[in-house]
């Protein structure tokens, strides 16, 4: 990879975007090799939980400049297809079944909170600024959109899609898009935190539950999600896991997934 650094330690892997020199911005290569990245970890078996960072001051400035000029000549044929690429990426992202903890600071802009609206706990620090930019220069915020929308909930996305303000990290915390705000110096802690509480719980319960929220949400309750939802609970009951975890909670001990005390 030439713009992502991958640090894995223990059941957690580490995804930083890793162009510091323009504010992490990314074009075609480095949406592929997001996608690639987490294609790649989604099927590993040993990993709890993905943090994705980025180094330098800013977590990620939108589109890269360079790629926005070689688009500004692309035929609709060509921008469609460059654009399935960045919604391809974005998926691939959301439907990756390990939770993703979101490390932002500095400058999220555009594309980038796309990235940040896909993670499953988004840990921010008090200097971000937020903005979706894309009616500055004409254009919308179309694929990251199904993302930023169940982020930070649609009257807030009415404001700030239309107008492309600048918004804070405290801001984004009180609309629920931000789940941790922090100073700067404390960050790296806070994230730390986020994963240790991840790595402590059963693995298979974490999937499970991931995939549990994005079944149900917006979901009418009908007898058959009830039936579903009674299924799903019977099932990790009756899994290794499940009653491991119950007997060793019982029983007063560490479960099988932590080392023994």
């Amino acid at each position: 990879m030439n713009h992502l650094l991958l640090d894995i330690d223990g059941h957690c892997a580490t995804v930083t975007l890793n162009r510091p020199d323009v504010r992490n911005a990314f074009n075609d290569e480095v949406i592929a090799e997001l996608t690639q990245v987490f294609a790649d970890l989604s099927v590993r078996t040993d990993l709890r939980c993905i943090v994705l960072a980025a180094s330098g001051k800013a977590f990620c400035a939108g589109a890269d400049l360079n790629w926005m000029r070689a688009m500004a000549g692309y035929s609709w044929d060509e921008n469609r297809a460059d654009a399935q690429k960045l919604a391809d990426m974005l998926w691939t992202l959301d439907q990756c079944p390990l939770p993703i903890v979101g490390r932002i600071q500095g400058d999220c802009y555009a594309g980038g909170m796309g990235l940040a609206a896909v993670c499953d706990v988004l840990v921010a620090s008090d200097n971000v600024t937020f903005c979706l930019s894309e009616a500055r220069l004409g254009l919308l915020p179309a694929t990251i959109a199904p993302y930023v929308v169940r982020a930070m909930g649609t009257q807030a996305a009415r404001r700030y899609f239309t107008t492309a303000e600048r918004f804070s990290a405290a801001q984004a915390h009180a609309m629920g898009m931000v789940h941790e705000l922090c100073t700067l110096d404390t960050l790296d802690a806070r994230v730390a935190g986020i994963v240790a509480t991840l790595v402590a719980n059963g693995p298979a319960a974490v999937r499970a539950c991931k995939l549990l929220v994005r079944d149900v949400a917006g979901q009418p309750l009908t007898d058959a999600l009830r039936t579903e939802t009674a299924r799903r609970i019977a099932d990790i009951r009756a899994s290794d896991e499940g009653r491991e975890g119950v007997q060793s909670f019982l029983n007063k001990r560490q479960p099988a997934w932590l080392p023994a005390a």
